[in-house]
């Protein structure tokens, strides 16, 4: 059975948090968005629920962590290039780079911080590598 990933990411301000996951490519998603959240498709199975501050602490039960990182999310690509040209534009619609590119020669990442803090790896890996 395959399982559909919904990624609730708490956000100061849901319309720019919507604008910068849009300006990477992402789709957003009419029919689950409103003012309170806004979802955006990352791919057929994982999708990202961008919630108010206030929205999202009523999801919880303890305090919304904005300061230092509480989670990594990796996210896999087709190409080197691709990785390059995803980081290249979060980083142009408002993100930061986090670290950073990384080759290891089978495998290759960089990585960046949304505009609310939350850190996103973007990785490539030779899909031959594990034959070796």
């Amino acid at each position: 059975m395959s399982r559909t990933l919904f990624l609730n990411l708490p956000t100061k301000d849901v319309s720019r948090a919507t604008d910068f996951y849009t300006a990477l490519g992402f789709e957003l998603v009419p029919d689950f968005s409103n003012e309170q959240a806004a979802c955006v498709k990352i791919s057929d199975q994982i999708f990202v629920m961008l919630v108010s501050e206030g929205f999202f602490s009523t999801i919880v039960t303890d305090h919304i962590a904005w300061t230092g990182t509480a989670a990594a999310y990796a996210l896999s690509t087709d190409s080197r290039d691709e990785v390059d040209e995803l980081v290249q534009k979060a980083l142009d619609a408002g993100g930061q780079k986090a670290k950073d590119p990384q080759d290891e020669g089978f495998m290759y990442g960089w990585s960046f911080l949304d505009p609310d803090g939350h850190h996103w790896e973007v990785m490539w890996m030779d899909p031959n590598a594990g034959e070796a």
